[in-house]
């Protein structure tokens, strides 16, 4: 998120380093390949065959709803055994939804109403984190930080918390207000925070170098292709000497968006290959819509790129329609649903692995660019020096297009 802090410092990918990325907002959207779309479960195991083997967890819900000594709400019950059962598979990336979030954890719209950041778990500490604050959202305005800890809600502790037990409290209708402190460095910061909706500001162009153009994309959804080629519209494209695509910090999102946007780069061919439970392949083609990019093309990547990034820099760079520089992406190769329960919530379950064109599986090992540029800013002036993308206006100058 590295480039996306100096756009913050001057202005929404995981997952998934990201256990999940979240977008704070009504609900959470979690930024990875897919949620592909929710479908209804299917292969439901007859309750007959495992009825012996459930009959320690009724003996268990017997024993806490009639002995424990204060009356507990069998709502609480029952979403504390489906956690543990999603949490027994041992997958970071699948959870229980709570039915007060299914709805806008499944919203690709683009347009959402909250605080306006992007979270994340550190692994070492299990602090969630502040990873990016939206442009012109609630959170920008009153200044908070990527980096931040959330510490307490409404004078509360989240200490300990899980990102699906905040975004509970966090989001909430428009015009309603929020008082959350922050870990700062060694230091705690409180803030007032009025929710409001906004839409985050996708997909971004200039003109940097010699004439290059420049188009950032910061997750994918719904609107990402129309704006992506509204983008390449007005920079007259093929009249540029080149365009650097840049996903750093970019954790995915949908697959239908996915397959969209790699439309755009690969005129005809396999996108992914995708491998179910019984090892047999699904095959995802791109969709026909090539946006017919003629000008050498410069995809951006780091560590925090994540998902349909990795399927879109992955598909690049097997079919060599772009130079990818950056560093490592985050290696998540696997692919979500978000079927929905009886109650009204739904299990993120990842059900497929997926592939490269090549068949390669990136799935904790990332995708490698092929030009390495490390970078790590600790102060104001590294971030404005932006040595990744100088190192993409170079590549291309040196082609001498």
């Amino acid at each position: 998120m590295k480039w996306l802090r100096s756009l913050i410092n001057s202005a929404q990918i995981s997952y998934p380093v990201l256990l999940s990325i979240t977008v704070f907002m009504v609900g959470f959207v979690a930024g990875n390949v897919s949620m592909l779309s929710p479908s209804n479960a299917q292969g439901r195991v007859a309750l007959s065959d495992t009825d012996e083997a459930f009959e320690p967890f009724w003996d268990a819900f017997s024993i806490v709803e009639s002995r424990y000594v204060d009356p507990v709400d069998v709502e609480i019950l029952v979403n504390g055994a489906i956690d543990g059962m999603v949490a027994a598979l041992d997958d970071e990336h699948s959870g229980y939804i709570r039915p007060e979030l299914y709805e806008t954890t499944t919203d690709f719209s683009g347009e959402f109403s909250g605080i306006g950041v992007t979270i994340r778990t550190l692994q070492d500490t299990g602090e969630i984190e502040v990873v990016t604050v939206i442009p012109n959202s609630p959170a920008e305005g009153v200044g908070v930080q990527a980096g931040d800890i959330f510490f307490e809600v409404d004078g509360d502790s989240v200490v300990g918390m899980t990102q699906a037990e905040l975004v509970t409290i966090v989001p909430g209708p428009r015009g309603t207000s929020v008082n959350i402190t922050f870990k700062r460095d060694d230091e705690l910061v409180n803030y007032d925070i009025v929710r409001d909706v906004f839409e985050i500001p996708n997909v971004t162009y200039e003109i940097v170098g010699d004439n290059i153009a420049h188009i950032t994309m910061l997750d994918f959804n719904a609107v990402s292709r129309s704006q992506l080629d509204d983008a390449l519209e007005a920079l007259d494209i093929n009249n540029t000497n080149g365009l650097i695509f840049d996903m750093r910090g970019n954790p995915g999102g949908t697959l239908s968006s996915a397959i969209q946007i790699g439309s755009a780069f690969i005129e005809d061919g396999v996108l992914l290959r995708q491998v179910s439970r019984d090892q047999s392949e699904e095959i995802t083609r791109t969709d026909g819509d090539f946006a017919n990019v003629t000008v050498p093309i410069v995809v951006l990547v780091d560590e925090t790129s994540a998902s349909a990034s990795e399927v879109i820099a992955g598909a690049m760079q097997d079919y060599e329609v772009a130079t990818i520089i950056g560093e490592t992406t985050f290696g998540k190769g696997t692919v979500q649903n978000i079927p929905q329960l009886s109650n009204g919530g739904g299990l993120r379950i990842t059900i497929k692995r997926w592939l490269t064109p090549n068949g390669a599986w990136i799935h904790q090992q990332g995708i490698t660019p092929d030009i390495i540029v490390e970078w790590n800013p600790e102060t104001v002036e590294d971030l404005e020096n932006d040595i990744q993308l100088e190192e993409a206006i170079n590549f291309i100058e040196s082609l001498g297009n």
